[in-house]
């Protein structure tokens, strides 16, 4: 979810509406029905966004002349989800070091040249994508944990599109013009007050935590979501590219949908499954 929010101007053209459309209903409907009925559901989209995603980074990266050890990737996008959702968060970190020695040993073993830097790139990719969004599914194993996802997914939604409204009707003041040209101030404060009324209303309401929760995550998420933008915006102008792919048709990229809700999630869990007082 590309926090694409903070805008002066309309979105990207070029897009296939129709396509665009059909996609984000299907990830959509399946999202909400593991959410609802089949928390599995939910945990195996995970897994496929996660693989699919580690591989498009290291197809993005071989423009540059850069290479990472993806079969270990794939299986650590695969493990560390299903980890965090079996054991949690302790499982997780398990999972995290148990891929790294996999990689120490798929490098050792291909011989790869220069080894420093694909161990480093490899390392990079697993920490960004798969290890930080398998906090989302952790919150699946706390209690009210599909209502505590739902939160997250609202706050990051609320994120885009109060950001996108204000920051398309107000936005005057670029953020980081050398980055992300149209993200501005503006539209940031649209997001920031827009998701802390949001999860004001809907913490309490779902979850049962106080209004206070609510709000911190709301301001947490806004802070989040935008430090993820940036992040993979930073990344494209590197590899000199626009979309991460052209995996999602219509939507560009995995990794240009979930860059906002990677970063978010963790926040999400340690506001959300975390005793703060």
């Amino acid at each position: 979810m590309t926090s694409s929010v903070q805008t002066t101007a309309p979105p990207r053209g070029g897009r296939d509406l129709k396509s665009a459309v059909l996609v984000g209903v299907g990830l959509l409907v399946t999202a909400l029905v593991g959410l609802v009925w089949l928390p599995w559901l939910l945990v195996l989209l995970v897994v496929a966004l996660l693989i699919g995603g580690v591989g498009e980074i290291a197809l993005a990266v071989r423009q540059i002349g850069m290479d990472v050890p993806r079969p270990p990737l794939w299986i650590g996008a695969a493990v560390m989800p299903l980890a965090a959702w079996t054991g949690g968060i302790p499982a997780l970190f398990l999972a995290l070091m148990a891929a790294i020695l996999l990689m120490c040993a798929w490098t050792a073993a291909t011989r790869r040249r220069p080894t420093g830097q694909f161990m480093l790139a490899g390392v990079f990719v697993l920490l960004w994508a798969p290890f930080l969004l398998s906090f989302a599914v952790a919150l699946l194993d706390q209690p009210r944990g599909n209502l505590m996802v739902a939160c997250l997914l609202l706050m990051v939604v609320s994120n885009d599109t109060f950001g996108y409204i204000v920051g398309y009707r107000w936005g005057r003041t670029p953020i980081a013009p050398r980055i992300s040209p149209k993200k501005s101030w503006e539209g940031a404060l649209g997001s920031l007050v827009g998701s802390v009324a949001v999860g004001t209303v809907l913490v309490p309401l779902l979850i049962g935590q106080p209004w206070w929760s609510g709000a911190l995550l709301g301001a947490a998420t806004v802070a989040a979501a935008t430090a993820g933008d940036f992040s993979e915006s930073m990344v494209k102008r590197e590899l000199g590219i626009k979309d991460m792919s052209s995996a999602l048709p219509g939507h560009g990229g995995i990794m240009d949908r979930l860059d906002s809700l990677v970063f978010a999630a963790p926040v999400a869990y340690t506001v959300l499954a975390l005793p703060l007082l």
